[in-house]
């Protein structure tokens, strides 16, 4: 699962960063609000945590470019003003989540992966295919109740599927989502299909109803 962070205080932006890696999140970070709303429109998250005060904007104004992009990313405003009236706009502007400066680490990274049910999952702890069972939290699958091992790369990957059923999705898109702001890490698109190739092996094993279908020249498709 993949996170942007949209802070100006380095240091507190750093710290956040290790501690969501800790938790197996891809992390990218944007610095003030060009760089957010950069990101934001030019790759896809599953949470944003966005600061309120950006040294060149504010990120209440990036929250409703987000909205009227019709972006579906959880969205977490995590700032160091603590008034009614800013929680009350910022969860009126469609923000899913306001946590006040300071705060448990812990407790952010429950929030996140709270906020990522909500959206992604209806609530519940788990995404579902026909039989095939995904647990974000615990980074689990199964097919018809026996677990699958899967390396950090292949659960991604087929969070990512399950996340968008029945929707073409390119090789660019995969390494930008799996391998974030280092998809030079990737080696190249040759990588993302031999992991795709062991992730069909390992459904197919296990006689999963899943079906991962190469789409020629462009990427895959889950069904």
């Amino acid at each position: 699962m993949k996170i942007l962070i949209v802070e100006d205080e380095i240091e507190l932006q750093n710290t956040i960063k290790d501690s969501l890696e800790k938790s197996d999140f891809i992390v990218e970070t944007a610095s003030d609000y060009s760089e957010g709303i950069e990101k934001t429109v030019s790759f896809e998250y599953d949470c944003i945590l966005l600061d309120i005060m950006l040294p060149d904007g504010s990120g209440l104004k990036l929250l409703e470019e987000l909205k009227a992009m019709k972006r579906e990313e959880a969205v977490i405003i995590v700032s160091a003003k603590d008034s009614l009236d800013d929680k009350i706009d910022g969860l009126n502007l469609g923000a899913d989540d306001y946590m006040t400066k300071p705060f448990h680490l812990a407790e952010l990274t429950a929030r996140v992966k709270a906020a990522i049910r909500r959206k992604n999952n209806h609530g519940v702890n788990f995404l579902s295919w026909k039989n095939l069972q995904l647990d974000p939290d615990n980074r689990t699958a199964k097919v018809d109740g026996k677990d699958i091992e899967l390396n950090r790369k292949e659960f991604d990957l087929l969070y990512y599927f399950i996340s968008n059923p029945n929707r073409v999705i390119t090789k660019v898109s995969i390494a930008e989502y799996v391998w974030g702001d280092h998809t030079e890490d990737a080696d190249s698109l040759d990588f993302i299909y031999s992991q795709i190739k062991n992730l069909r092996k390992k459904l197919q094993q296990f006689e999963s109803d899943a079906n991962i279908k190469s789409v020629y020249g462009i990427g895959y498709k889950f069904s």
